[in-house]
C-alpha cells in the first residue's frame, strides 16, 4: 500500500474538523505521516503492507520566510527519518509585496502540488508500483487521477481507496460515481493516534 497525503487539505481538514481554526495553535492539526499510515494497515480487514508515505506539500522559501522554511525544515527531517517516506515540495508562491505591502488576508499559495500528485498517482500505478493506493484529500481536482486509476482495476490494476476525516464541519471524502470506491472515514480517536504536537518553529 502507498499513501498519498495532500498535505495542507489534510492539516487544514483536521483544524476545521477538531479544532476552533482562529484559536488553535499551528501545531494543532499536526499529523506524523507514518503513523497515520500504520494505523490504517492495523485498521485494515486485509492483509496490507506499508510501502510508501508520500506527503505533497508546498514549501515557504528560505529569503522570503526564513522562520517559516526552518520549522519546513525541521519537520522535512523529522518525516524522513523513516526511509519509507517520500517527499514532494514545491515552492510556495508569494503575493506582491509580501508580508509588509500586499493586501490585508492574501496568504502565500501553493501551485502545482495537486498536479504532482495526480500525476504521480496515476504514473506509480501504471509502474505496478502499488497494490492499494490510498489517497487522503478532499479537493475534487484529484478525482480525475482517481477515475484513471479505478478504471484499471479490471485489467488487474490497483485498488483506489480514499480517506478523510470524519466530523462536525468535515468536508466530505472523494467519490467516484463509477465505480464505486472504499473511503476511510478518520474519527477524532484516529487523529488522536497520529497527532503531531512537535513545535518545530522552536529550535532544537
Amino acid at each position: 500500500m502507498i499513501l498519498f497525503l495532500d498535505h495542507q487539505n489534510v492539516y487544514k481538514g483536521a483544524r476545521e474538523t477538531f479544532h476552533e481554526p482562529s484559536l488553535a495553535p499551528g501545531t494543532d492539526g499536526q499529523i506524523d505521516p507514518v503513523r497515520l499510515g500504520v494505523w490504517l494497515i492495523e485498521n485494515s480487514p486485509y492483509d496490507r503492507e506499508l510501502v510508501e508515505v508520500r506527503i505533497y506539500r508546498g514549501q515557504p522559501h528560505p529569503s522570503r520566510d526564513a522562520r517559516g522554511h526552518a520549522a519546513f525544515v525541521r519537520q522535512r527531517v523529522d518525516w524522513e527519518n523513516d526511509p519509507r517516506v517520500v517527499g514532494v515540495f514545491r515552492d510556495l508562491r508569494y503575493p506582491r509585496g509580501w508580508p509588509d505591502r500586499c493586501a490585508p488576508g492574501l496568504k502565500p499559495q501553493e501551485k502545482g502540488i495537486d498536479v504532482a500528485l495526480a500525476i504521480d498517482y496515476v504514473k506509480l500505478a501504471l509502474e505496478g508500483r502499488y497494490d492499494v493506493g490510498i489517497l487522503m484529500s478532499t479537493d475534487s481536482d484529484l478525482k480525475p487521477a482517481l477515475e484513471v486509476v479505478a478504471a484499471m482495476r479490471p485489467n488487474g490494476g490497483p485498488r483506489v481507496e480514499a480517506a478523510a476525516w470524519k466530523g462536525p464541519g468535515a468536508k466530505r471524502p472523494l467519490s467516484l460515481s463509477q465505480p464505486k470506491i472504499w473511503s476511510h472515514l478518520l474519527d477524532k480517536s484516529c487523529y488522536d493516534a497520529v497527532r503531531d504536537a512537535t513545535n518545530y518553529g522552536l529550535p532544537i
